[in-house]
């Protein structure tokens, strides 16, 4: 009876579970279909964005901005010593034999060579295997291969920055047939050595992980295959967590499906970061290279290969600037697993490890060497192309920036401002500078210094320090008035006055040397720098005529009509100086001072050329007269101390210039193909203990006696004559005259009355030092 009992209650039972079951399975089934469907529909998702990624735009590529290509031609004012600097710029590689691009063999006087070529806007520069003989004058010879005499080389240029996107990503694209052999090889043995045969996720690895972390309690280890990395850093976040991991495993299985193996290597050869300099982050082998070793990645030997791709493992901790040993330690890491994989025998493996880090030093590298420049550039360029285009297109700049002249300038600046210092001790602390240079005759900018620091990145003095000009107006001021009737001999009167403002202020101008001159010759007024005179000459012919003057010249600023601006009171940057004494050396033409040559996109087609472009503002006639007058600024006047270290058949023409209180040191002058402006001072506005003579002047004839310019040579128009005048009394004298000076006057302006001469000289006129001035 119990047996029958218990039948039934198991049979109840059953028929319980089997309706349970029933009842739970239909509810299951739906929520896994829904999940499927959610996971099918998440997979689509996650696959679209794959592809879309990876076949559309992968990177914001930046802006390259690159300096003038060195040409080379026989007869070339270029020493073996520059041409040195100027290989050391583009990473080429001294060897004991070139054969290789980028390779250099240095014989004394003599280099052997293997250029890389360039892609120019107006045709390629193929790569040329030539000799190039240097001598005392400067270039000799270029030679080719066969021995033939080559006229005309151009090499590549330096790339000296960019204009990166708001992340500060920096890469230089690479294809992975571009990469050296072993650059693969070692990426693969380091960090996936089975890539090519895995799916995309390395189950072994994904394992082998989940137990290190499970043991660690924490999220240490990921089991990523290079694929794995790829989806991290191009489509993910570097975040250590499961819910990443978990969709990192179908993207990278997804990529893996869609692309083949080397596709996905060259793409992750192109984003792995590398390192950070600065703000700026260092992504890919291509930049890479050029951030560790100074060179393309094609030129790199073994162990540094090697040590690139163990930097992936951890930049910062590794890092071989800060972390040497660490950094030899994981290269020769991963020398020895490329020999262990058979990829290199035991005797490379050997002599590879025997290796310096050849890293180069970071202040060394070009890129990042020319903030200030680089500083222009992107304000000129933003004058007509939008932000995100000069960050993510991958634009080619090419401008007018020498490093050369801008290595002189700066060992200039540097070499001056110590010397200064040490002169003056304390009264000299805490010294700036800032310098712009062009080339007088094509308006291009071929170096600016932003400041003591020239790598500092931060306030740029030569755009940006506005600081009274003091007596660099003059020379404006007396062009006005030659425009307005007077000559180079007319007399004025160098007496003290005073003048009542509107405000009930009494202005009263007073010259450096607080005494008065008397009458005074209008070229000796300018070329002594004469405070009193020339405030007389300013009032008498109008404030705003000399303003007028100022903006033809080159300033686009307001100017207020003040009297003080008659003696310099008015701030300019070094450049807006630099454009008001092109227009001066350009003999009246406003050449717009540039510094970009052409910009073209990522596949070369030209986008924006600037070319040489003037407009007269000026009369020549009136500009060779003023031209004259600052000529003797340096033989007579107050920048006599440029001859002292210069050749005295270089003609110079230039103006000093100290502020009120003796704030600020300027000078501004020019030569045949070299224009350049100096201003010394203090951030804090101090008083300097020198003047624009003392200063400015010995950085820029320091500058000079190192670049060795051509000399000034004036073309005389044809409405100037030069004739004999009495100095003392501007009337006309004879060459024999005692006291007589050949001045230039434009047609119709020249003295009718003339003075007795009196004693007749003897001897030749220490004055005719124009007679080197014409062509």
């Amino acid at each position: 009876m119990s047996k029958k009992r218990n039948s039934r209650r198991n049979s109840r039972s059953r028929k319980a579970s089997r309706s349970w079951f029933r009842a739970l399975l239909g509810p299951l089934l739906k929520l896994l279909l829904v999940l499927t469907v959610i996971a099918a529909v998440g997979l689509i998702y996650l696959d679209a964005q794959v592809r879309d990624k990876f076949e559309g735009k992968r990177w914001a590529l930046p802006a390259k901005v690159y300096a003038r290509p060195l040409e080379l031609y026989p007869g070339q004012q270029l020493s073996a010593e520059d041409f040195r600097l100027e290989l050391k710029g583009l990473g080429y590689r001294t060897v004991s034999a070139a054969s290789q691009p980028g390779s250099a063999q240095w014989n004394a006087g003599r280099v052997q060579l293997v250029t890389r070529g360039f892609p120019f806007p107006d045709g390629a520069e193929p790569s040329r295997r030539m000799t190039l003989d240097f001598g005392r004058a400067g270039l000799e010879r270029i030679r080719d291969e066969s021995g033939r005499s080559l006229s005309l080389v151009r090499m590549e240029p330096i790339l000296i920055g960019g204009i990166y996107p708001q992340d500060n990503e920096d890469r230089d694209l690479i294809r992975l047939e571009d990469a050296p052999p072993m650059l693969p090889a070692a990426l693969i043995a380091v960090e996936d050595r089975n890539y090519y045969s895995h799916h995309g996720i390395s189950l072994k690895g994904i394992s082998r992980a989940m137990w290190v972390n499970i043991r660690a309690g924490r999220f240490v280890q990921g089991g990523s295959t290079l694929t794995q990395q790829l989806i991290k850093n191009f489509y993910l976040t570097d975040e250590r967590t499961l819910a990443r991991k978990l969709l990192e495993m179908p993207m990278a299985v997804l990529l893996d499906l869609h692309y083949s193996k080397d596709e996905i290597l060259e793409a992750y050869l192109n984003e792995v970061y590398l390192g950070q300099s600065g703000a700026r982050a260092i992504h890919g082998f291509g930049m890479g290279s050029q951030y560790y070793f100074g060179r393309p990645v094609a030129e790199l030997d073994l162990a540094q290969v090697a040590l690139l791709a163990g930097l992936v493992k951890g930049p910062s901790y590794y890092d071989p600037r800060r972390h040497p040993q660490r950094a030899l330690n994981r290269r020769n890491l991963v020398l020895r697993l490329l020999r262990d994989q058979s990829q290199i025998s035991d005797e490379v493996y050997e002599l590879a490890k025997a290796e310096p880090l050849g890293v180069v030093e970071q202040r060394s590298l070009q890129k990042g060497a020319y903030p200030a420049y680089l500083d222009l550039v992107k304000r000129q360029l933003r004058q007509e192309y939008r932000d995100e285009d000069l960050s993510s297109e991958g634009l080619r700049v090419f401008t007018a920036l020498d490093p050369l002249v801008q290595a002189r300038a700066e060992r200039a600046q540097n070499t001056t401002l110590e010397q200064l210092e040490k002169r003056y001790g304390k009264a000299a602390e805490g010294l700036e500078a800032s310098m712009v240079v062009t080339d007088p005759q094509t308006g291009e900018i071929l170096a600016v210094i932003g400041g003591r620091d020239s790598r500092y990145e931060g306030f740029n003095r030569a755009l940006d320090a506005l600081r009274p000009i003091g007596s660099l107006v003059k020379p404006a001021i007396y062009l006005t008035a030659l425009e307005q009737g007077y000559t180079l001999a007319s007399r004025l009167q160098d007496e003290a006055f005073k003048l009542e403002l509107p405000n009930g202020d009494i202005w009263a101008p007073d010259n450096f040397d607080h005494r008065s001159h008397g009458d005074v010759p209008l070229h000796y007024s300018l070329s002594h720098s004469f405070n009193q005179s020339t405030a007389r000459l300013g009032l008498t012919i109008g404030v705003d005529k000399v303003i007028d003057m100022l903006e033809r010249l080159g300033v686009e600023r307001e100017l207020k009509p003040y009297p003080s601006l008659l003696l310099g009171a008015q701030a300019l940057s070094p450049l807006e100086v630099a454009g008001v004494y092109q227009t001066l050396a350009a003999n009246g033409f406003r050449v717009p001072l540039r510094a970009i040559r052409a910009v073209t996109d990522a596949q070369g087609q030209e986008l924006s050329r600037y070319p040489f472009a003037l407009r007269q503002q000026v009369e020549p006639g009136l500009v060779h007269l003023i031209q004259y007058a600052m000529q003797e600024v340096a033989r007579e006047g107050t920048a006599q101390y440029a001859y002292s270290q210069l050749p005295q058949n270089l003609n110079i023409a230039g103006k000093t210039g100290t502020s009120n209180d003796q704030r600020d040191s300027w000078f501004a002058g020019f030569t045949g193909n070299r224009l350049a402006v100096v201003w010394v001072g203090r951030d804090d506005n101090a008083k300097l203990p020198f003047t624009g003579s003392g200063g400015a002047l010995r950085v820029w004839t320091d500058y000079m006696r190192r670049e060795h310019p051509e000399p000034f040579y004036a073309t005389r128009p044809e409405n100037v004559e030069y004739v004999w005048i009495d100095d003392a009394t501007g009337l006309l004298s004879d060459q024999r005259c005692e006291g007589s000076r050949q001045l230039p006057f434009i047609n119709g302006t020249v003295p009718r009355d003339s003075v007795d001469c009196g004693q007749m000289r003897r001897g030749g006129n220490p004055l005719d030092w124009f007679r080197g001035w014409f062509q």
